[in-house]
């Protein structure tokens, strides 16, 4: 690891922990040239599957698109961001543990509306609503019994 401040490779960890539910590893450490300490975080680099849309097309898994449409049915409510947080590194997980190199934006979709119902009922309709295309309220009423279930 090159030292941020002076260049030089010969840096020393001073002290490891886990963090972020043991998903990554914090590193502290210092420079043996210049005496300066600095923080690194190591994650291992997990390849997501190709997401196949509705009409066909494929693109690579995009976190920020799954991130935004958990931010959008959670807004205003009273879920933290860790929480939310927790719940996209679930269905990442979901999806990593298919071992599929190629996977249905439905199953996404399922695996969301899976987690939003752990977390919060009226995320969850909302996301619903948005996902399924509800055009009435005769279909907001059916989703609601449903979640009695």
């Amino acid at each position: 690891m090159h030292c941020p401040f002076c260049g030089t490779q010969d840096t020393k960890v001073i002290d490891s922990r886990l963090v972020a539910d043991g998903a990554s590893v914090r590193r502290r450490r210092e420079c043996n040239h210049c005496h300066e300490r600095f923080t690194t975080f190591e994650t291992a680099e997990l390849i997501m599957p190709r997401v196949i849309k509705s009409n066909g097309s494929r693109e690579p898994f995009n976190e920020d698109k799954l991130r935004n449409g958990l931010l959008r049915a959670l807004e205003k409510r009273p879920v933290s961001l860790e929480a939310m947080e927790q719940a996209i590194n679930h269905i990442k997980s979901g999806l990593r543990a298919t071992g599929e190199r190629e996977i249905s934006s439905d199953v996404i979709g399922n695996l969301v509306m899976e987690n939003l119902k752990q977390l919060d009922k009226v995320a969850y309709v909302r996301f619903a609503s948005v996902y399924r295309s509800f055009e009435d309220i005769r279909e907001f009423g059916e989703e609601i019994a449903r979640l009695n279930d």
